[in-house]
């Protein structure tokens, strides 16, 4: 799954329309260049490729009067759309994922219901129950990891990992349900963007050509 796909589909559909440097911004906000690939070349050409496959649009906007290139600021088209929403509930769902997936998910999982977040998280836990079966099937945890030697660590630490992550996931579906959060359709939601001209206390600080585009 392409993490970079969905967290620029779900930047611009928060700001409506967005040029590129607000979106590096917002994702730079999340700490999203720490846990994921979303550094600005990625986030730049991500714009540029979802343009060109219809996801996004793209608007050329005059310089301003204070002068100045102009800049490309693009909208998520009703493709785009589908695409984000279809890449959304596959991040909460897959286990077989790397975390920076899981990551993106709950950073917008707050653009569907909360019964259907709910759904899908109880979705996750049966994929990571169903996979912990099929491994126990010849590895016993309770025998601890000698029994396959040193490498029984690897498995160890996958077993131990799929337990954390199904007891964290029922913790948050207990959350959920006793009404953390403002989801899609009960109100305004939480506003997780940073305002124009807002300075940005987590950003990457380092310059990129794609921020003047």
């Amino acid at each position: 799954m392409s993490v970079i796909r969905l967290l620029v589909l779900g930047a611009v559909r928060q700001h409506g329309r967005a040029h590129g440097y607000q979106v590096r911004n917002d994702l730079e906000y999340w700490g999203a260049h720490e846990w994921s690939n979303a550094k600005p070349g990625s986030i730049y050409h991500a714009l540029k490729q979802m343009a060109k496959q219809g996801l996004l649009v793209a608007h050329e906007i005059a310089p301003s009067t204070a002068g100045g290139p102009p800049r490309t600021e693009y909208e998520i088209t009703e493709q785009g759309a589908e695409e984000y929403f279809t890449l959304l509930r596959e991040s909460l769902t897959a286990y077989d994922q790397k975390p920076d997936v899981l990551s993106a998910g709950l950073g917008f999982m707050v653009d569907l219901g909360r019964e259907e977040v709910l759904g899908l998280l109880e979705e996750r836990i049966l994929a990571i129950q169903e996979w912990r079966r099929s491994v126990t099937e010849y590895y016993t945890p309770e025998e601890g990891p000698g029994q396959l030697g040193h490498i029984g660590e690897i498995m160890h630490f996958w077993v131990h990992s799929a337990d954390t992550g199904a007891e964290w996931t029922r913790a948050l579906i207990e959350r959920i349900r006793g009404g953390a959060y403002t989801f899609a359709g009960e109100g305004e939601p939480f506003v997780g963007v940073l305002g124009e001209g807002e300075e940005n206390p987590y950003g990457a600080g380092e310059q990129h050509p794609g921020d003047r585009d």
